[in-house]
């Protein structure tokens, strides 16, 4: 993620602060502070975040390990203001696996939580004069963060834990994708209703209004995803890339470019050197911007986008998309994977069709 950087690595698991997450702790200690108690007030403040936090990351860890169980690597976690995010390689398709790498997260908290309450049970055996639930008490709070993680985590919506809990419950009975859709449909109306909620309410609280909003992009967010794997499913790149295409010598003008360009529905031109390797892509935006500041006599290489990724024809469709959006270029170029010659390019657009070829078919079996 960016703006993070890494602070340890933990069972092969690195895990990264947010720089955000700095502007929280001064905050908290400006609050602190600003209690009367001074700069004790703010080192109080200080340590129940930390504390705080740290159960977050063990909640986080709790979903690391019951993943590694089914062969799931986690490559970071990443500590933001608003929580922790275990980045996952994979959920678990099998409706099993992922109810249990969901609600292992949530039973961390529930560990905690019922060890502080064993804690100062014995803490009251032992001294009679102890107050249980005292105001401020360090132990009872972060015993009441975990408690409020607990719940917070099992609302039935992504991408909180309860959201996969109920997917997975679903997925029991269905099949993984209509399982998805249905949970993101309760997910985005339980944010739709306490957004509702709080705009007519008399009290208006904008954290919970920015929490809703959050949880209803989620929830559409991983649907959209989730179809996404479902229509590629079976895919390879070679199904979808770009084959019949034209291409750039190293020597080429922007008017040689400006010819290609006009001859045909290509908008993107690769430029090979003298022995058939790419060098990167003339693209039609480059193109256009070049010609009315240089005229059709200026070198293409000049305008040149560099590609940093390229693909192999037999990586999932899926994969390729990924990557596809993780960059800036419009196409990528497709190289064997033994000689390293072009051999296509993938582009939105020709996914898209394939994506809509294949929906029509299916849609002409169904019926």
């Amino acid at each position: 993620m960016k703006w993070s950087f890494k602070i340890a690595k933990v069972a092969g698991t690195e895990v990264r602060i947010h720089l955000t997450f700095f502007i929280l702790l001064l905050l908290v200690a400006m609050q602190g502070m600003s209690g009367g108690q001074g700069t004790a007030g703010a080192v109080d403040a200080l340590l129940f975040v930390s504390a705080a936090f740290l159960c977050v990351l063990l909640h986080e860890f709790g979903h690391v390990f019951a993943a590694r169980g089914y062969g799931i690597h986690t490559p970071d976690i990443t500590l933001l203001p608003i929580g922790g995010v275990a980045r996952l390689e994979r959920m678990p398709r099998k409706p099993s696996h992922e109810f249990v790498v969901a609600i292992c997260g949530p039973l961390v908290n529930v560990a905690i939580a019922a060890a502080i309450k064993l804690a100062l049970g014995l803490q009251m055996v032992m001294n009679p004069e102890y107050q249980f639930e005292q105001p401020g008490h360090f132990w009872e709070k972060l015993m009441l963060w975990n408690l409020i993680m607990v719940a917070f985590n099992m609302i039935p919506a992504f991408p909180m834990d309860g959201g996969r809990v109920l997917r997975a419950f679903l997925a029991m009975f269905t099949d993984y994708g209509r399982a998805t859709r249905w949970a993101a449909t309760l997910g985005q109306g339980i944010a739709l209703t306490v957004a509702l909620w709080m705009l007519f309410s008399r009290e208006f609280h904008p954290v919970l209004l920015l929490i809703s909003f959050f949880i209803f992009m989620a929830a559409g967010q991983e649907a959209a995803a989730v179809t996404q794997e479902e229509a590629t499913r079976g895919l390879r790149v070679r199904d979808a890339m770009l084959t019949d295409f034209r291409t750039l010598p190293q020597d080429a003008t922007l008017g040689d470019a400006v010819v290609l360009l006009l001859a045909g529905s290509q908008q993107d031109f690769p430029m090979l050197d003298e022995r058939g390797n790419i060098l990167g892509l003339v693209t039609r935006n480059r193109l256009v911007s070049a010609l009315s500041e240089n005229g059709p006599m200026h070198p293409a290489v000049h305008v040149l986008e560099s590609c940093p990724d390229s693909l192999s024809p037999i990586i999932s469709l899926g994969e390729g998309l990924e990557r596809l959006r993780s960059i800036t270029c419009p196409a990528m170029p497709v190289l064997d994977p033994v000689s390293r010659k072009l051999v296509g390019l993938l582009t939105a657009e020709n996914v898209g069709e394939v994506l809509m070829v294949r929906a029509a078919l299916r849609g002409r079996k169904e019926t």
